[in-house]
């Protein structure tokens, strides 16, 4: 069992940036006077502790509060930290109503803080970085949880093309293009030999589900992810689209499914906690109520799609991993995060059996 963390001690609230973390303010503030409308400095940046991904900081101007987000510096894999399409999304999902954070500019100019960058708003609300929700009432917890998949299913059925997002990704063979992106992503941080990953690596394109529908796939969806109201159990904001793309629905729904074979540990994992007591509702009522939502009858076999998102993100991980090595992760939790990376293979292998592997 992993070590239970204090996810608020570790993730909430912003701490001043050092080193490589610090960003000209000067040079941001002019950026932003020409670029976003209303905006007026002087400005003062923090950065947020939690994510180790795409480094977050929080803008506090005299005409408000934003967020920024950048690419790392130093050498990245091919495709990964694209913030110009995190920015292309939740762009075209806020203008279509969808909970997602309004985007104030995008900025392609390394020169200005060094890598590229967008800036949104600021949502005030709250995070939820423990699914078992401690001090909630039991029917508050259960109508978070329906809030969080009724967010899902609104997301998948969202009309790419009328919103501007059908360039946003290739439309079919989702689940075969991400095992193929997270094999080369794997092999391109590749760090020791694992035999489990190789064996992942040989099954799953041999055993890929069949795609029947196309929709904006997030990549990362979880309760962990938004930002709640304070206090009503509404999903204020969906973050974190670093993943997102266009692919089969069945990609998020299996993973916020994830929950329910994972430990809670003081994150969002729901399997070794007592949910009827909790009041959090159970998967399969999960599952119906989404598919009645999207119009779906009929799911594919969800051990393979567990052993595929274990496998997702141990190569996810692994990038974290050879991060951390080549001293360019952004975060202090990198190092316990990359230290997850065979635990996640062992579990891809147990559901890839589970699946007649």
């Amino acid at each position: 069992m992993s070590e239970a963390i204090n996810a608020d001690e570790a993730f909430v609230g912003t701490v001043e940036p050092e080193g490589a973390d610090k960003l000209d303010e000067a040079r941001l503030a002019d950026w932003m006077t020409a670029n976003i409308e209303g905006f007026a400095g002087p400005l003062h940046l923090t950065k947020f502790k939690g994510g180790q991904s795409n480094p977050t900081y929080k803008v506090e101007a005299t005409s408000g509060t934003y967020v920024l987000r950048r690419k790392p510096f130093g050498p990245l894999l091919p495709s990964a930290h694209a913030v110009d399409r995190e920015y292309k999304v939740q762009n075209a999902l806020n203008k279509a109503g969808f909970p997602a954070a309004k985007q104030y500019g995008l900025c392609t100019d390394d020169s200005v803080v060094g890598s590229w960058f967008y800036v949104m708003d600021m949502v005030d609300g709250k995070t939820i970085w423990d699914g078992a929700m401690p001090g909630y009432a039991p029917e508050y917890r259960r109508q978070t949880y329906l809030a969080l998949i009724d967010a899902l299913a609104q997301l998948h059925s969202i009309d790419v093309e009328a919103v501007g997002l059908g360039d946003f990704g290739k439309p079919g063979n989702y689940f075969g293009r991400q095992v193929d992106r997270w094999t080369k992503q794997y092999k391109l941080s590749e760090t020791e030999h694992m035999p489990g990953m190789e064996r992942l690596i040989e099954w799953l394109p041999q055993t890929l589900p069949e795609q029947t529908q196309t929709s904006v796939v997030h990549g990362d969806y979880r309760i962990d992810n938004m930002i709640w109201s304070k206090d009503k159990p509404n999903v204020m904001a969906v973050l974190d689209w670093e993943l997102s793309t266009l692919g089969d629905p069945l990609g998020d729904l299996s993973y916020v499914c994830m929950a329910y074979v994972t430990e809670n540990a003081g994150r969002s994992g729901v399997q070794d906690l007592d949910r009827a007591a909790l009041g959090i509702p159970g998967l399969s009522e999960l599952v119906e109520r989404y598919c009645a939502a999207t119009g779906r009858t009929s799911l594919p076999d969800m051990n393979w799609l567990f052993a595929y998102n274990f496998f997702r993100l141990a190569g996810i991980l692994q990038g974290i991993k050879k991060r951390v090595i080549d001293g360019t992760a952004s975060s202090a939790h990198a190092k316990a995060q990359s230290d997850r990376v065979q635990p996640l293979v062992d579990r891809a292998v147990e559901f890839a059996r589970l699946a007649g592997a």
